[in-house]
């Protein structure tokens, strides 16, 4: 089994001060980047995904402004592969698919930000497109919702998300719990 980390949408505009602050940002980073090191260490490809949002009336992750670059904690080094994406779907009208096939990518562990939108796609394509797939469910953050006159509280999203996620599509654990070849 050929291994490949994807990191999704690690971005300013998630932690503080950001346009679009998601609960746990910082702790998730953290994960990320033990997660990242692991992967680096062993020699495993790893593949950056960053998203701009070219959607009229966005307010977050702008072309071209600090919010939208990639977290410096996970900066991506030389040769590592970064995709520009312009919708939830990591996929979506991108060239992963096809830097995961030129890896010979099986299995795909994925961590980054907002789980309820941008790794829930990110996964089901995934699995979809028939990779193997791990969530280091510790390594990514989302943010309180509302609907229906109801809020839902952010761990509450969180906890959702990975359950459903877990039960079909992906071996959900902690980051620390994803052991390499």
């Amino acid at each position: 089994m050929s291994d490949a980390l994807v990191i999704i949408d690690i971005q300013n505009d998630y932690f503080p001060g950001g346009a679009m602050e998601l609960v746990g940002a910082q702790e998730a980073a953290g994960a990320a980047a033990g997660l990242l090191s692991r992967f680096r260490q062993a020699g495993l490809p790893v593949v950056h995904v960053r998203h701009e949002s070219t959607r009229p009336g966005s307010t977050f992750f702008l072309p071209g402004t600090e919010g939208a670059q990639i977290h410096p904690l996970l900066a991506p080094q030389p040769g590592e592969a970064v995709v520009l994406k312009h919708y939830p779907n990591s996929f979506r009208e991108t060239n992963l698919l096809e830097i995961l096939r030129g890896f010979s990518a099986t299995r795909l562990t994925f961590c980054g930000m907002m789980t309820h939108m941008c790794i829930d796609t990110g996964v089901r394509a995934a699995f979809d497109l028939g990779f193997a797939c791990r969530l280091a469910g510790d390594a990514c953050a989302t943010r309180d919702l509302a609907f229906g006159g109801r809020s839902v509280a952010a761990a509450d999203v969180q906890t959702a998300y990975l359950a459903a996620l877990g039960a079909v599509f992906a071996q959900v654990a902690p980051a620390s719990e994803l052991i390499l070849p």
